[in-house]
């Protein structure tokens, strides 16, 4: 049963670098509050948002893990978010399900490369945000320079809401407060400039302030709200989550600060698809109708399928009847569970605001809404844009028969994960699995393996190579086989000749009389046909060409359709090796962008790659874009050489564009390598 208010709710998403303590930061802030006795460690394990086995081996956060607890009065939602940049996708999806984003930074690494992506995202998607610079307490900090570097990343109203004191051991606050001592600043000169801050958004409450020097606590609370929502305020606030320094002072800022679903920015819904679309308004009202997003699913060993959403609109009861996007066939929330890290708590009833689940409802998808009214059919969230995934590996199962499993994991793994993308390359018979970095798909497999009990082997993704023709020729072939009952026998002669780019395959029909009777010419074009499928010089299909048979002979008893099968065929392969035959490769459109300060190295490495630069564009924020057009076979590893030349900061998109012939030496290295295999 659901024992708060939504206006006593604060939903946060904790997101941040690597290393910067979210996970012992969520430890303290429920030890604090009484929810767990004490707090565990990465190293010492008893971590309540990394319970997952494997995050426990690699000792870091490699998926959102949800906690709540209360808090005098209010009930706290906090998401705990993976640091690592292979794994943003649920980071990204967590962001959707709060009001707030807490982004941490380490006091001793400073600013970092997802500081400033997850602070873009957190403006791009309104959200209200806030700073925590955590592990004050920790060597050679310079928490001045810090803040001072804060405001020249992120804006003036990045601004402190308390401030260290005692040896960065207290944290006081400089909001509400005006004396006192502190490590750094003068906590009455912080209280002036955050509350000249949060006058600024209104002017009749500027003029209060300035006629009276002071503002009341209820308009600094209502003032507060808008700035935060505006965007006009982003409060910094210190802690140490290993010491406990200000973890308390966060808690009141939570509690007295934070907005509840009322007071953030609304979420943006849309209704319709594409440019019809239009915005829509979930209101946080109890007795409206229910309006939730699934914004996390896990396959759980035990619960089964399990599908986290957010309330954004009306009560969901147990034993309640739902609809999953259009679809016009209801589910029943046979249970309905409020999530603690590792465990599932059953609830009654869910209002707008919560964070809950339901389990084992397999039609539901990440990003699906869910309602209980066909008049939200058409409703859906705004996309979050998620990295496109890029780099791939191409996996086979160890154990031969385990195919169908290797499927059926790969599917769950890519239901919870959007991010992870999984393809089936019917020309190269390969199953592909593309996600967002070396680190994202070994974790992944390692997870396979751990939950499903599949092993697989990996190599880079083959490339889809063509071979094509470049004059017209002719080809023939006498096929004759005697076995000593009925024979074989079937000669075919034919032309082909090039065709433009992209016009794929024709088959022409010019014999005269009954040379090659009418009934098997289909077995002449289907020995060609296997041949443009097999190749001619390096084992790739072929295109865009045009096959003429216009001439052959056959035998009144032994000409059967497997000789004109043959004969076509092998006519076809003599006619190819005549007509300098080319091999093509595919070639595609590649969007590199990036801090500007790395324009060089990014177009010396793809001048290194065969690339037609097309363009270079600024963006704001310091940022580059290079076009350029790329063989797709120099790009397998450009994931790891891109972040290794712009320090992470560097991210791409591919789009297939078109085939071009490659250079003599790549060719001759292709065609080695087929026959190298033939003769294997």
């Amino acid at each position: 049963m659901a024992t708060h208010k939504t206006e006593n709710i604060r939903n946060l998403a904790l997101v941040g670098q690597s290393g910067s303590g979210k996970s012992t930061l969520i430890e303290a802030l429920l030890a604090k509050s009484g929810a767990i006795k004490e707090m565990g460690s990465h190293q010492r394990g008893g971590l309540v948002t990394d319970f997952d086995p494997l995050e426990k081996l690699h000792q870091h956060s490699l998926d959102s893990s949800i906690v709540g607890f209360e808090y005098d009065g209010v009930h706290c939602n906090f998401i705990d978010t993976p640091g690592y940049p292979d794994f943003r996708g649920p980071t990204l999806a967590a962001m959707a399900a709060v009001e707030t984003t807490a982004i941490v930074i380490n006091a001793q690494s400073g600013i970092e490369l997802s500081t400033r992506r997850l602070m873009k995202r957190a403006v791009d998607r309104k959200l209200c945000r806030m700073i925590i610079i955590n592990k004050i307490d920790a060597d050679t900090v310079d928490l001045t320079t810090l803040v001072r570097q804060i405001r020249e990343e992120f804006g003036n109203e990045c601004l402190p809401i308390n401030l260290p004191a005692e040896n960065h051991s207290k944290v006081r606050d400089c909001f509400f407060h005006t004396e006192g001592e502190t490590d750094i600043f003068s906590l009455s000169a912080a209280h002036d400039e955050i509350n000249d801050q949060v006058a600024e958004v209104d002017d009749d409450l500027m003029d209060v302030y300035l006629e009276q020097g002071k503002l009341s606590r209820e308009q600094l609370h209502e003032a507060f709200e808008i700035a935060l929502r505006q965007g006009h305020l982003v409060p910094i606030c210190f802690v140490s989550a290993q010491s406990g320094a200000g973890i308390d002072e966060l808690l009141k800022l939570c509690k007295r600060l934070a907005p509840n679903p009322f007071e953030g920015n609304p979420p943006p819904f849309l209704k319709g698809q594409g440019e019809d679309a239009i915005s829509v308004t979930a209101l946080p009202e109890a007795d409206a109708h229910v309006i939730a997003h699934v914004f996390k699913i896990t396959n759980d060993p035990f619960v089964g399928k399990l599908s986290v959403f957010r309330v954004y609109q009306g009560t969901i009861e147990k034993d309640s009847q739902l609809f999953i996007g259009n679809s016009r066939k209801a589910f029943k929330v046979g249970h309905l569970f409020r999530i603690q890290g590792s465990k599932h708590v059953h609830i009654n009833r869910a209002v707008p605001g919560d964070i809950c689940a339901v389990a084992k409802i397999e039609d539901i998808h990440y990003d699906a809404v869910l309602h209980d009214s066909h008049d939200e059919d058409d409703f859906h969230l705004k996309p979050l844009d998620f990295p496109h995934p890029m780099f791939g590996l191409a996996v086979t199962t160890k154990v031969r028969g385990q195919e169908q499993k290797l499927a059926t994991s790969l599917h769950h793994l890519s239901e919870e994960d959007p991010c992870l993308s999984i393809e089936h390359n019917q020309e190269l018979n390969e199953t592909i699995i593309h996600g967002l970095g070396d680190m994202h798909l070994k974790i992944m497999l390692e997870r396979m393996q751990q939950r499903y009990k599949v092993d697989v082997d990996t190599r880079p993704p083959r490339i889809a190579y063509r071979e094509t023709i470049t004059i017209a020729t002719e080809g023939h072939y006498r096929h004759k086989k005697q076995t000593g009952g009925a024979g074989q026998f079937g000669e075919v002669y034919l032309r082909i000749r090039p065709l433009m780019r992209g016009q794929g395959f024709a088959f022409v029909n010019k014999v005269v009389g009954a040379s090659i009777p009418t009934n098997l010419i289909p077995a002449v074009e289907k020995g060609v046909r296997l041949l443009l499928v097999e190749g001619a010089v390096a084992g790739h299909p072929l295109q865009d060409i045009e096959v003429t048979v216009y001439d052959g002979k056959h035998h009144p008893v032994d000409s059967k359709e497997i000789a004109f099968v043959t004969a076509g065929k092998k006519a076809f392969l003599a006619a190819i090796l005549k007509a300098n035959a080319q091999i093509l490769e595919p070639v595609v459109n590649l969007e590199v962008s990036a801090p500007d300060s790395h324009m060089g190295d990014i177009t010396g490495s793809l001048a290194s790659k065969r690339a037609r630069i097309s363009g270079t564009e600024t963006l704001p924020g310091g940022q580059i874009a290079v076009s350029a057009q790329v063989p797709l076979s120099v790009l397998t590893d450009y994931q790891t050489e891109l972040k290794s030349i712009t320090g992470g900061e560097g991210s791409y998109t591919m789009t297939f564009s078109h085939y071009d012939p490659v250079p003599g030496d790549v060719q001759a290295k292709l065609v080695a390598a087929h026959n190298r295999r033939d003769d294997d």
